[in-house]
């Protein structure tokens, strides 16, 4: 192997390395910031979760506030890649739409961490401080938002999905997944059970698309067979932890 050839395998061998330390960091540091907020996150306890010395991790990131705001970009990319794929195909805008709101109960209830750093920082912007979602809201956001829009607007010129305005139908149909997962601590207690245990969530997760398919589109009929359809291909994933939400049962 001639010297040259050896210099580009040792420089991509430290580049591999370098992207999986980075990688091993930025995931222990969503970890924690989900558990214990910006406020609340120790460095120290991200790099011994990464199995890193605490100088790497201030090499890559500069910093927590720097490391905190790239495990945000991280989550919200995520988020809008998986939620793209959902609306992508050549099936009709109805059946696309219900597809992307399974898709939003799985994301919510199979990555609890992200979901929960997500939620943090949306509240740190709702209350006027500064959020590191401010610059991806036109970077993330903004397209995906208004794919979902379009997608919606789609539906309703082909007499497939409803005519109302498209943001309430939007908010309406993530809105319930949202809440349900948010209101399981205090409906625990009311209802005496674990509305977040696997079979609660399975009937749930089938309910809300059942309820979707009859609610949005002109014909209930076949919105009953979309939602049918979607939830027959889409194999209902692994839960995150449960704990972070707080749910205690009698």
């Amino acid at each position: 192997m001639s010297v040259a050839n050896s210099s580009r395998n040792l420089a991509r061998t430290q580049a591999d390395r370098a992207d999986q330390s980075r990688a091993r960091i930025l995931e222990a540091a969503i970890a924690e910031f989900s558990e214990n907020g910006l406020a609340g996150a120790r460095t120290e306890q991200i790099a011994e979760a990464a199995g890193v010395n605490k100088a790497l991790l201030y090499y890559y990131f500069q910093g927590k506030d720097a490391l905190y705001s790239a495990a945000i970009e991280s989550v919200a990319e995520r988020v809008v890649a998986s939620s793209m794929a959902a609306i992508s195909g050549e099936r009709s805008a109805g059946e696309r739409l219900v597809n992307f709101v399974l898709n939003h109960f799985d994301r919510i209830h199979s990555q609890r961490t992200f979901q929960s750093l997500m939620q943090q920082d949306m509240m740190r912007l709702r209350q006027g401080e500064a959020s590191a979602l401010d610059p991806l809201v036109e970077k993330v956001f903004r397209p995906m938002m208004f794919a979902v829009k379009d997608l919606l607007a789609e539906g309703m010129s082909t007499g497939e999905l409803i005519c109302v305005d498209e943001w309430q139908m939007m908010y309406a149909a993530l809105g319930a997944n949202v809440f349900y997962f948010l209101s399981g601590p205090v409906m625990g207690r009311l209802i005496g059970s674990n509305p977040l245990e696997p079979k609660a969530l399975k009937a749930r997760r089938k309910a809300a698309i059942e309820y979707l398919g009859q609610t949005v589109f002109t014909d209930r009929r076949h919105g009953a067979r979309v939602a049918e359809r979607v939830l027959a291909r889409t194999p209902m994933p692994k839960s995150g932890p449960m704990q972070q939400f707080g749910v205690k049962t009698k």
